[in-house]
């Protein structure tokens, strides 16, 4: 075990607090006017999907879980989970969807994911920062609608609703970032 400072953990993180593991699921640095700032930590425990919330000073210190983060290329999903095969022993493993969460909808067949793995078992997933979809759904462009900011509501070929340019019509392939489903650009291809 690591000791690290509270500031310091991340999403996807794995800590050890009194022998329970636990992966970070948000981690937010609050400084107050007044007084100490601190580190909001909102974790799952890994051996029963408890949620939890915490609160530390952004100095304390917090033990990190040895946790070896590996490539894996996934394949698809079933009743069982998800399946992800290692690129280069070709061993398969099974990931159950609480650990995959909202982040499942981004899921493309052969996208490469870095899987945190914990004596043998999946505890986190991280996804490529960006992915490309297609706008299944849309309001057509307007005439004379050319204002930049102005967004409007799209739906993906993955479901998610996203905001996207008036330019953009059904069909066409967009960037978008797994994080939030908002609109980087066209996609180039």
């Amino acid at each position: 075990m690591v000791k690290v400072i509270a500031s310091s953990l991340r999403k996807g993180n794995v800590v050890d607090i009194d022998g329970r593991l636990y992966v970070v699921l948000t981690a937010e640095n609050i400084h107050p006017g007044k007084g100490t700032p601190v580190t909001q930590l909102d974790m799952r425990r890994i051996s029963d999907g408890t949620k939890i919330s915490e609160r530390y000073r952004t100095t304390e210190q917090v033990e990190r879980a040895h946790v070896e983060d590996r490539p894996y290329t996934f394949l698809y999903s079933d009743g069982e989970g998800y399946h992800f095969m290692n690129p280069e022993t070709y061993d398969q493993v099974a990931v159950q969807a609480d650990v995959i969460g909202d982040q499942a909808a981004y899921l493309q067949e052969s996208m490469q994911v870095m899987l945190s793995v914990h004596e043998g078992n999946a505890i986190a997933i991280e996804l490529p920062q960006r992915v490309v979809l297609e706008v299944t759904e849309t309001e057509p462009a307007m005439k004379g609608q050319t204002a930049s900011s102005s967004y409007k509501p799209a739906i993906l070929s993955n479901g998610v609703r996203s905001a996207v340019p008036p330019h953009i019509g059904v069909g066409t392939r967009i960037v978008v970032m797994t994080a939030d489903g908002s609109y980087v650009e066209r996609a180039k291809d």
